[in-house]
C-alpha cells in the first residue's frame, strides 16, 4: 500500500505555473507595471509612478520615477497619514497627430497614486522637487513619530 501525502506548497507551485503560462500566452500583453492600461482607473492605475520609500530618524523620503510627466500637472497632497501623487503624462505623437500606429507601448494620460505613509509627518513642511523625470518628496516626521532614547535607571 502506497501513502500519498498532500503537499499544499506543491499545489501553489502548480497554480503559479498555470498562471505564468496563461500570461505568457497573451504575448506580453500584461507586462506589469507597464501595462497598456496603466493609466486607466480601476486597472493598474496605482502602479504608476514607481516608488522608493525610505526613512531616517527625522524624515520620510519618497522617490517617484515619472519620466515624461508634465511638471505643471504634478500634484502632491498629504492628508493625515495618506500621500497622493497625481499628474498627467502627455501622449508623444510626432507633429501632434498620427494616422496609425505600428506599435504603441508608451502609455499616456492621467494618473493618481495614493498610499499610507510609514510615519506621521508635518504636513506644512513637506518639500517636493521634480527633476529629470524623478519626483523627490521629503516629509519631515512629526515629533510624536520620531524615535526617543529612554534612559534606564539602575536601582
Amino acid at each position: 500500500m502506497t501513502l500519498n501525502y498532500w503537499d499544499p506548497m506543491r499545489e501553489f507551485a502548480n497554480l503559479r505555473r498555470e498562471l505564468d503560462r496563461f500570461f505568457e500566452r497573451t504575448d506580453n500583453y500584461w507586462t506589469f507595471p507597464f501595462t497598456r492600461f496603466s493609466f486607466l482607473p480601476g486597472r493598474a492605475a496605482r502602479a504608476y509612478p514607481l516608488l522608493n520609500i525610505s526613512e531616517d530618524a527625522d524624515n520620510v523620503y519618497i522617490e517617484a520615477l515619472a519620466p515624461g510627466v508634465d511638471p505643471q500637472s504634478l500634484k502632491v497632497e498629504v492628508i493625515r497619514d495618506q500621500l497622493s501623487i497625481s499628474g498627467e503624462k502627455p501622449a508623444a505623437v510626432p507633429d501632434g497627430k498620427a494616422e496609425g500606429y505600428h506599435r504603441n507601448e508608451r502609455a499616456a494620460g492621467r494618473f493618481v497614486r495614493t498610499f499610507t505613509l510609514p510615519a506621521e509627518v508635518e504636513q506644512d513642511k513637506v518639500d517636493a522637487e521634480y527633476r529629470d523625470g524623478l519626483l523627490t518628496i521629503t516629509l519631515p516626521k512629526a515629533e510624536a513619530a520620531k524615535p526617543r532614547q529612554i534612559t534606564v535607571n539602575m536601582k
